[in-house]
């Protein structure tokens, strides 16, 4: 999907390897401000890798990423993007609080001493009250559920203040209410000109979850509306049936 302006997230000819596993195959994806974008694709398609070269967390063996303008690292040290893992990959035993999980969001805005002003624990009681886990603030975070776990880090998002946000799988294993919470909170963020990149097995829920889609099979296959990428072709391709098949193309997307 094109757009005017510099794009908020703009991948180009990615391919990462770990070691001999190609995980992804020159994807090329850009995607503009003030949009939900959903993420589709089979267990070991790439999306998580995805994910992780956007935030500059794995090497990318050649191609180049872009967040607002500038490299991963830089968006990084900014707080200008912030990345939502799945459960698996989170330590929940880990001694801190909801409060505290939230208010790491806030560690780029810190001064020299590092020390919280009066922004920073108001914009954290704003993150927490957005997501409706206030009461359970100063609660560990591994004692809430896995829809309360996913709040308290999108909640980590919204006080980082993040112009992209990446969430995968964020309604794995979640109740009816975080995800219609989740739902309404990213759609808010992109009203107010985030980029929500979010990943999901749930197609029944992309249509009122996001405003364009991507299917992925290590590359690109298609990128346009939602409505197109549900069609029974697109995604018997994107899960692996009929992949010798001639290439997707897509509004704005790449041919695979």
């Amino acid at each position: 999907m094109s757009g005017t302006g510099t794009p908020a997230i703009e991948v180009d000819g990615v391919t990462v390897r770990y070691g001999d596993v190609l995980a992804l195959d020159g994807a090329t994806l850009r995607l503009d401000a003030g949009t939900v974008c959903g993420l589709v694709g089979m267990n070991g398609s790439g999306k998580s890798t995805l994910f992780k070269a956007v935030m500059g967390m794995v090497p990318v063996t050649s191609g180049t990423v872009r967040v607002d303008g500038g490299t991963p690292a830089r968006a990084r040290r900014r707080g200008s993007v912030g990345y939502v893992p799945q459960t698996e990959a989170v330590d929940w035993a880990f001694p801190v609080s909801v409060r505290d999980v939230v208010a790491m969001g806030r560690y780029g805005h810190l001064g020299i001493t590092r020390r919280p002003r009066p922004a920073d624990r108001a914009a954290v009681e704003h993150a927490l009250d957005r997501v409706e886990l206030t009461d359970l603030a100063d609660r560990q975070i591994g004692q809430l559920s896995g829809g309360q776990r996913k709040r308290a880090f999108v909640a980590r998002g919204i006080a980082q203040d993040a112009h992209v946000l990446l969430l995968d799988e964020p309604f794995a294993g979640v109740d009816k209410r975080s995800e219609a919470t989740i739902v309404r909170l990213l759609r808010e963020l992109a009203a107010d000109g985030r980029t929500v990149l979010v990943s999901s097995h749930d197609l029944h829920a992309l249509p009122r979850l996001a405003d364009e889609a991507v299917l992925l099979l290590r590359r690109v296959l298609f990128h346009g509306t939602v409505a197109e990428a549900l069609e029974p072709a697109n995604l018997a391709r994107t899960f692996g049936l009929d992949v010798e098949a001639a290439p997707l193309d897509g509004p704005g997307g790449e041919a695979a």
